[in-house]
């Protein structure tokens, strides 16, 4: 397929250019920072598939779809989960919440290569159901501070309560909103928002001392954006 990239944040645009470069299905065609421009493209070369942003200066991704004179393969790159609704108001192929991986990029290129496949919202939920004090309780993801495995069982901490339940880290681990939580330690996964300070190898939440485990350091300190 041939494809055209419509984003004004360059980095984000080198990802996807990586991501088509890696696949050998996808050759992009072009690198367009706004609507304007990217329409002037359009209008004299056609192309099967458009990488669009939403929010970009001037015109939005909408607007170039509202302008469109025929109808490529769309897929929705954007960081704000609160655009899927107008997603499928446009009958866009797919979205891709950002960050996106590589194999969740390939789902989306697969997912188009089939005539008529239903697009797909890759929205992680707000929250997690646990089995805890024999009933099934609802967490929201905001109200957990950090979550401490222990062999068998794991505990989740809030500002207020704590939760044991029966299951692995690990098994959680895959589980979890991969945005907002982070595992530190073979033992430890905290919420990213609720870190107050990091000092040496030690995250303080809500007065709470979580150890930052050696394996783990380069990835807290990528993800975090320590300088």
């Amino acid at each position: 397929m041939t494809c055209i990239i419509v984003e004004d944040i360059q980095m984000a645009a080198d990802f996807l250019k990586t991501f088509c470069a890696k696949s050998g299905l996808v050759e992009v065609k072009g690198h367009f920072l706004n609507v304007a421009d990217a329409l002037a493209y359009l209008d004299e070369d056609h192309v099967d598939l458009i990488f669009l942003d939403v929010e970009m200066p001037g015109a939005t991704g909408f607007d170039l779809l509202d302008r469109l004179t025929y109808s490529p393969k769309i897929i929705l790159t954007t960081s704000k989960i609160e655009y899927a609704f107008d997603a499928f108001q446009y009958n866009v192929s797919d979205y891709l919440k950002k960050p996106f991986t590589y194999k969740r990029f390939m789902e989306s290129i697969q997912r188009i290569q089939t005539t008529g496949a239903a697009p797909v919202v890759n929205i992680e939920p707000n929250y997690l159901f646990i089995k805890a004090n024999n009933k099934l309780m609802k967490l929201q993801n905001d109200d957990i501070l950090f979550i401490e495995g222990m062999r068998d069982y794991v505990r989740f901490v809030t500002a207020t309560n704590k939760f044991m339940t029966l299951s692995t880290l690990k098994n959680l681990e895959e589980k979890m909103n991969k945005t907002l939580f982070l595992k530190v330690h073979r033992s430890y996964i905290v919420n990213i928002s609720k870190i107050t300070d990091i000092s040496g190898n030690t995250i303080y939440i809500d007065g709470n001392e979580i150890p930052i485990g050696k394996a783990h350091r380069d990835e807290v300190v990528k993800r975090l954006n320590i300088l």
